[in-house]
């Protein structure tokens, strides 16, 4: 069964470098692949879509990152969904917030697109 993945980042260029890493799986998994430009739109896309991934950047206006972690977090229903923090953000205090609000994983940009694919592809229980 092919998965759904969000990209969240207020960054147009960031979330288009990040859909071109994930196209493969579109192509070869019918892997639906979703964005939102702030938290607020990403939180909506999370309760209408139930995506298994949402790649999110923590500094966004409306609603941060750690924010919405933390929201996926608590509310019920949403417990399926699986963050990866993918943030300029890369100190160690900024990580342990996100660890402790409920990511997945952290990972700081510029990040390696073949990391991205991976870490998407074990996340969705995929082989290459």
């Amino acid at each position: 069964m092919p998965g759904k993945i969000l990209i969240v980042d207020d960054e147009v260029h960031i979330r288009m470098l990040l859909e071109q890493t994930l196209e493969e799986l579109e192509d070869d998994y019918g892997v639906e692949i979703l964005t939102a430009g702030d938290g607020e739109e990403g939180m909506r896309i999370i309760r209408d879509q139930r995506p298994e991934v949402v790649f999110l950047d923590i500094m966004m206006p409306r609603m941060n990152g750690y924010e919405v972690t933390r929201l996926v977090t608590e509310e019920e229903g949403l417990d399926s969904v699986r963050i990866v923090l993918l943030t300029a953000k890369g100190q160690e205090a900024d990580k342990k917030h996100g660890m402790e609000a409920g990511a997945e994983m952290y990972m700081t940009k510029p990040f390696d697109p073949d990391r991205v694919l991976q870490v998407a592809m074990e996340l969705l229980g995929l082989r290459e």
